[in-house]
């Protein structure tokens, strides 16, 4: 399979007219053969078109159906071999090691949503079984499951050009729950998106899945995505990208005669906490490692650890120190486009010219589009005051948050936005009523809490939580990592004293799947 510059409307190859993008290699500075079509307004139309058309059958198919069809993608993606990871290397920068890694995590959140819904239990199937008898109202008989919203938009991301993009989660959720997807594909890697697209393309067709089902469209500046996203047909949209694309596609959403949600992951710089008496027993230990996390990939990752905050001590002055002999001379790497490039030196300087922010240290940069890493330091009390302070910089670069006390430390968490994470580092010998403290600030204001680690690195599985309080995401209450984000794309059914012969399988007497239900209150015997 080769790189052709197509984009797909239900299953067609597509080679748009509206304009041309190419493939961009920042490593060297320059643009990719072959060149990209972009869609037309049209183009999206019929890609919606054909979308509802598809939800009407696929809603219908068996949850063994679309599991086979999500492990034929996976497999399909596998299949590719070098040619994706060439291709990803070109258009990305990013390394052989990090792409083979990203593939496998795509094709294995593909197979866990396919087990997930032959599973089940994702349904929340709940019964009430009916008393006629009952004083002074009977009561009648009620189920509920769960029903795909309808099609759903997913725009790919920058930083991950195959886990959070064209078969990344957003889609994989999405589809496992009976949802057609169109797919805004990330111009920063187009190659990558057709190849991936094409094994999307293939496996519905082998299988007999309406066309419609899923299509990729390409399209610069934001008028085919608002296009998409403005359309009466489309029920929901998955975003990864910036603040300020995760809220203009919010406002344009709910100004629709029919508004509709939103699933958008936008801004975190990811709080790590230093305990004092965990910093003292491994100082040297905790910079190696926080430097391996913030160096990783440039930095670009949304779960970056970009606020370190600690107390005052010896062990957080030779902390500094540690981080001055490791990063100084060195160079994160180049980053993953121009654009971002230039983002990460406009939002560093900013922060570096800051009057209240002291430089500790700094790396160099090496190449075409390197990022030049830097540590930045800052008193709590000036932190706290200053919310320019807490602007996130998307790249290796991070701000170390000095205070003076315990206290000072949970206002400065208190101050936060909503984030992704929040890290506490903690030994035996430190206050166990403090970190109790961090943690219960820390709920309100990140998706996960980890100890003891760095938060780079996602764990695709049935518990991982990758949301958070806005502006992380435009809705906390939902992920867009592990098995709970199909929980984006369905919704609640009630049936009320339908007759047996007619109720859906799942809530059916005999229950037909064998899935996981709840009868009046209580789990159902299987």
């Amino acid at each position: 399979m080769s790189v052709q510059g197509n984009m797909f409307i239900g299953g067609r190859a597509v080679h748009g007219t509206n304009g041309r993008i190419q493939g961009f290699d920042p490593k060297i500075n320059e643009k990719l053969e072959p060149s990209f079509g972009l869609a037309t307004c049209e183009d999206a139309d019929e890609a919606c078109v054909l979308a509802a058309g598809a939800f009407q059958l696929f809603r219908k198919t068996s949850a063994s159906q679309r599991a086979d069809l999500l492990r034929l993608i996976a497999d399909n993606i596998m299949a590719l071999g070098d040619t994706l990871i060439e291709r990803g290397m070109k258009e990305t920068g990013l390394p052989a090691a990090r792409l083979e890694g990203e593939r496998a995590r795509t094709a294995n959140q593909l197979r866990l949503f396919a087990d997930v819904i032959q599973d089940g239990s994702w349904q929340d199937v709940r019964i009430d079984t009916a008393l006629p008898d009952r004083q002074p109202l009977p009561r009648p008989f009620l189920g509920v499951r769960k029903i795909p919203l309808g099609p759903v938009v997913v725009f790919g991301s920058s930083n991950f050009p195959l886990a959070f993009s064209v078969a990344g989660g957003d889609t994989a959720s999405a589809l496992a729950a009976g949802c057609p997807v169109i797919v805004k594909g990330h111009s920063a890697h187009p190659g990558v998106s057709e190849l991936i697209g094409r094994c999307i393309v293939d496996a519905l067709a082998e299988l007999n899945f309406h066309p419609g089902t899923f299509s990729l469209v390409f399209g610069s500046g934001n008028e085919i995505g608002q296009h998409l996203v403005s359309h009466p047909e489309i029920k929901a949209v998955g975003f990864t990208g910036s603040q300020s694309g995760g809220t203009a596609l919010m406002s344009l959403a709910q100004q629709r005669e029919e508004p509709i949600p939103v699933y958008a992951e936008m801004s975190s710089i990811n709080p790590v906490v230093f305990m004092p008496a965990s910093l003292a027993a491994q100082t040297a230990s905790l910079a190696e490692q926080f430097y391996a996390s913030l160096m990783m990939g440039a930095g670009q990752f949304c779960t970056n650890p970009g606020l370190v905050i600690a107390l005052k001590s010896d062990a957080l002055t030779h902390f500094k120190q540690h981080m001055s002999k490791l990063m100084e001379g060195n160079c994160a790497g180049s980053m993953l486009t121009p654009s971002i490039f230039s983002s990460y030196c406009e939002n560093k300087s900013a922060l570096i010219n800051s009057p209240e922010v002291n430089l500790i240290t700094q790396g160099h940069s090496e190449g075409h589009n390197a990022c030049e890493p830097a540590f930045v330091e800052v008193e709590a009390s000036d932190f706290i005051k200053d919310r320019a302070l807490h602007r996130e910089v998307f790249g290796s670069f991070s701000m170390l948050v000095v205070c003076n006390s315990e206290q000072e430390a949970l206002d400065v968490l208190g101050s936060l936005e909503g984030q992704l994470t929040g890290t506490i580092h903690y030994s035996e010998n430190d206050d166990q009523t403090f970190a109790q403290q961090l943690i219960d600030t820390m709920e309100l204001k990140v998706g996960r809490i980890l100890f003891n680690g760095f938060p780079t690195g996602v764990e695709v599985s049935t518990a991982m939580v990758h949301g958070g309080p806005y502006p992380s995401t435009s809705n906390s209450q939902t992920t867009s990592v592990g098995s709970m984000a199909i929980e984006r794309f369905v919704r609640p059914v009630c049936y009320q004293n339908v007759p047996n012969t007619l109720l859906p399988p799942e809530i059916k007497p005999n229950n037909p799947l064998s899935i996981p239900r709840h009868i009046d209150g209580e789990p159902e015997k299987r």
